[in-house]
């Protein structure tokens, strides 16, 4: 390999590595058949591109987190009280995300 192809394979390697490194991560609690952060009801969320959302179910009944979203689409399936499942947010855009038990569970996650 020439110097130019290993300097732009070191250089993708580390920025990756960079850009992993300062996702963050966050949960969301499915609690009283809501979702909560904070102790607090959310409707919206923003967060940045390699962000993690942990879904934890801290309600005595299963949950099934999933998006149809064309930003991101996922299925967690169904998971019972203190279980956490998780989402890497990869791509830029709006997620509505929903729980397959309970219909009146919806929030909306912008990714930036």
């Amino acid at each position: 390999m020439t110097r130019n192809v290993i300097s732009c394979l070191m250089f993708l390697i580390l920025t990756v590595a960079a850009f992993q490194a300062s996702a963050i991560d966050y949960t969301v609690k499915q609690l009283d058949k809501a979702f909560v952060m904070d102790g607090k009801r959310i409707g919206k969320f923003e967060v940045k591109l390699g962000d993690i959302i942990h879904f934890e179910n801290q309600d005595p009944w299963f949950h099934n987190i999933f998006s149809l979203s064309d930003t991101k689409t996922f299925d967690l399936g169904s998971y019972p009280k203190g279980e956490s499942r998780a989402v890497t947010f990869d791509k830029a855009g709006k997620i509505e995300i929903e729980c397959a038990i309970h219909p009146g569970m919806f929030m909306e996650v912008d990714v930036k």
